[in-house]
């Protein structure tokens, strides 16, 4: 007897090991895998301007900071005592200007940097509805609680978000031709906008991403993973949420890393991240007798897989 639908799933080429350099922009689900990808501690840059959900947000920054762009003073505003950029997330926000500017440059620094040297890119997109503020007439990706008045909704049609999504994966191309560009749908429910609405923007974003999959010449570069699928059709049951019934748990994203990890992990990284998940799961110890010979010989030994490990990949490092 079958009790669960399977998505077909495939291995693919060009899969990350620990030479790649990643960069994952997008929704809170990004941050998911983003999560896992930094446990194990592969080579990640995650969110430089904090979540991003819609594809608006994320090619706007990504097309900014290949242009080598900066913030200005005039492209900040102050509310509620806090500094805040239309642009941003509202983890960057600040009670000073100057350092709200800084960050925003930094991560638009960083991004550049690691564009030029990635190895791949995931963007995860979340939603298909954007808020657009109606003084400037521009698109934001946050809106830091200013009043609604101050934006109309609006749906991003099919064609809004292929057009999107193409300027921002040529962009990509053009500094960075053999980048792999993996993209996929946040499995978040955005129940906010509404049941319906939810679903028209989540269908609004597959019909739109798998038209530009469909191009002949983004074969070699682009992929889709299939985590909104997977959590529709193999998780389909509210025990795999958390208590919003909003957001998937930690046992749906596990599941969800396992078949990412399958997908696009090279079978060669294995071995190094279960010595990465025997230090992690280490220095999470704590004993109950710390000033024991047992203990001190048990951080000796911790002590020499990390030296043991950082020799093979200098890049790491271990808080303890």
């Amino acid at each position: 007897m079958k009790l669960q639908t399977q998505v077909p799933l495939q291995q693919v080429s060009d899969q990350i090991d620990y030479h790649s350099r990643l960069l994952l922009m997008g929704s809170c689900f990004v941050e998911n895998m983003g999560a896992k990808l930094d446990y194990f501690k592969f080579r990640v840059l995650q969110n430089p301007f904090g979540i991003l959900f819609h594809p608006k947000a994320i090619g706007k920054l990504i097309l900014k900071s290949i242009q080598e762009e900066e913030y200005k003073e005039s492209d900040i505003f102050y509310h509620n005592e806090q500094w805040h950029c239309f642009d941003a997330h509202s983890d960057l926000s600040d009670a000073s200007k100057e350092n709200l500017l800084l960050g925003l440059n930094k991560g638009l620094s960083q991004t550049r940097k690691e564009l030029s040297v990635a190895s791949h890119v995931l963007i995860t997109l979340g939603t298909a509805w954007v808020y657009r503020h109606i003084e400037t007439n521009s698109v934001v990706a946050n809106c830091h609680k200013v009043p609604q008045k101050a934006f109309s909704k609006e749906l991003l049609s099919i064609e809004d978000i292929s057009e999107s999504l193409e300027h921002t994966i040529d962009a990509l191309l053009a500094v960075n031709p053999k980048v792999k560009i993996v993209i996929t749908i946040s499995p978040v429910r955005h129940l906010k906008d509404g049941f319906v609405e939810n679903q028209r923007s989540k269908a609004h974003l597959l019909s739109a991403l798998h038209q530009v999959l469909q191009s002949r010449k983004y074969t070699e570069a682009l992929s889709y993973f299939a985590s909104y699928e997977i959590m529709m059709d193999e998780l389909r049951d509210y025990r795999f949420y958390k208590s919003d019934m909003v957001h998937p748990n930690e046992l749906a994203v596990d599941y969800i890393w396992e078949k990412f990890n399958y997908v696009w992990i090279s079978g060669n990284a294995r071995q190094t991240m279960a010595a990465v998940d025997d230090i992690q799961k280490g220095l999470k110890h704590r004993a109950f007798y710390p000033e024991s010979e047992q203990h001190r010989k048990f951080l000796e030994k911790l002590h020499e897989k990390i030296t043991r490990l950082q020799k093979l990949h200098p890049f790491m490092t271990f808080n303890n």
